[in-house]
């Protein structure tokens, strides 16, 4: 096929239409190239449940064993059970899934041994060109001495791994509804929630990558609106959701109401700093609430604030040895997990924490939840660069006003704070607002569209 590569393969990973725009062809070339970039004398391999996700999987680990590299394919996974193969193995890896994009898509995540993470800046770029090369002038031929290709059986390991990191035996009894939304959640909930004292009420576990009953993007309200309905109707504790590769998870209190992310941060921050003896460093990117470095100083702990993506944080905490990352889009990273990110142990954390007492979630989580926020809002412009100029002509040299510009333009006042960041892919900005009360993000938030959009 002719591919463009300059429209699949983005800063952190490969994503694209099947067969649109890649195909089995195209991924044995980026396994070839993988395995040349890398110089892996072996890698593991996995995918989710999308209709093209075996063949696709099948295809980048020949390519790799054409060029002498042991292939262990872990067959059905989800994202952060890659990264465990990847950490446990001590093995570069790729997971195929396309995590939250509509079926026809699929992608590649890709990382080094021991789950440290591969983008355009360490590796993913000079993956590309191999591959490009290749599609120009033909592929190389195998060495003369190549791979093997091995299947292995991990998700029970990866489960006695989560459960070895927060002890959730002796919680009072839980009701937990998760929503799976037909992704990998269904695969990887059963077995790590095994033995628990939990009851749980599965929804859309079967494993279906066309999605038949919502997009598998918590992110979106409209794909949380079953699982809203479903935790009260059952009298449960809480709710759960999974976007499709189930690397972030989403909660939903006894009410139905959602968690912020935010609050999830500084929740499981709280008791990782209490685990490392109440000290260490988490990581927050600098669209996460205040409440995260507050809480974080309240436990003894040293927030450190990053750009947004994952690449950032995670070579921050690899940098600063921290103990925690967050991110305000449900991404969470452990230490202890090779720093990768893993919604599952995110999860955890929150049924323990529930469960180690008496108070409903919602109760739980107020002391975590100080703020009013926006919620991101997107605004097509016609020029990024002048839009972002025209807000720091509106706030510059306003009194108890700050500005700094570590990811797009970040205005911050004493009790209230916006970023406006550009897209990298599109004409977008993003905005994100919050303040101490609702009046005060209503006004600002609505000052900075007017400057946005106008």
């Amino acid at each position: 096929m002719t591919a463009d590569l300059s429209q699949i393969v983005k800063a952190y990973d490969v994503r694209g239409v099947v067969p649109d725009q890649w195909d089995e062809a195209l991924a044995g070339l980026f396994g070839a190239a993988f395995a040349e970039v890398t110089g892996a004398a072996a890698i593991v391999v996995g995918h989710d449940m999308r209709p093209s996700s075996p063949g696709l999987s099948r295809a980048f680990a020949r390519g790799a064993a054409d060029r002498g590299a042991d292939v262990t394919e872990i067959g059905l996974c989800s994202t952060d059970q890659l990264y465990y193969a990847s950490g446990a193995l001590n093995l570069p890896g790729a997971m195929f899934t396309a995590s939250h994009n509509p079926a026809r898509y699929n992608g590649i995540k890709l990382c080094r041994a021991g789950a440290a993470p591969v983008g355009q800046d360490t590796g993913l770029t000079q993956i590309r060109e191999l591959a490009e090369r290749w599609l120009a002038e033909g592929a190389p031929q195998p060495v003369d001495r190549p791979g093997t290709l091995t299947s292995r059986e991990t998700l029970e390991d990866y489960a006695a791994h989560l459960r070895s990191l927060v002890d959730l035996t002796s919680i009072r009894p839980l009701k937990v509804v998760v929503d799976a939304g037909n992704g990998m959640g269904g695969h990887t909930v059963p077995p790590v929630f095994a033995g628990l004292p939990l009851t749980l009420v599965p929804m859309y576990f079967e494993l279906d990558g066309t999605f038949p009953n919502h997009e598998a993007n918590p992110l979106d309200p409209a794909n949380l609106v079953d699982l809203q309905k479903r935790v009260p109707a059952e009298g449960a504790d809480l709710g759960i959701a999974f976007d499709g590769d189930a690397d972030r998870c989403f909660v939903v209190d006894e009410n139905g109401d959602p968690v912020s992310p935010s609050a999830i941060t500084a929740l499981v921050a709280a008791r990782e700093l209490a685990r490392n003896g109440g000290a260490g460093t988490v990581i927050h990117n600098l669209i996460t609430s205040r409440t995260v470095p507050e809480v974080v100083r309240e436990n003894g702990g040293t927030p450190v604030r990053t750009r947004v993506g994952h690449s950032f944080i995670k070579a921050e905490m690899a940098r600063s040895g921290a103990i925690f990352g967050g991110e305000h889009s449900a991404h969470y990273y452990f230490k202890d997990f090779w720093n990768a990110d893993t919604g599952m142990l995110a999860a955890l954390h929150v049924l323990a924490a529930l469960g180690g007492q008496e108070a409903p979630l919602s109760a739980l989580v107020a002391q975590y939840d100080r703020y009013t926020g926006s919620g991101e809002i997107n605004s097509t412009v016609a020029d990024q660069t002048a839009r972002l100029a025209a807000i720091r002509a509106a706030y510059e040299g306003r009194a108890d006003v700050t500005l700094d510009d570590l990811d797009g333009l970040t205005v911050a006042g004493p009790d209230w704070w916006f970023n406006v960041r550009p897209s990298n892919t599109e004409p977008l900005l993003r905005l994100n607002a919050e303040a101490a009360d609702e009046a005060t993000m209503t006004k600002i938030r609505d000052e900075a569209l007017a400057i946005i959009r106008g």
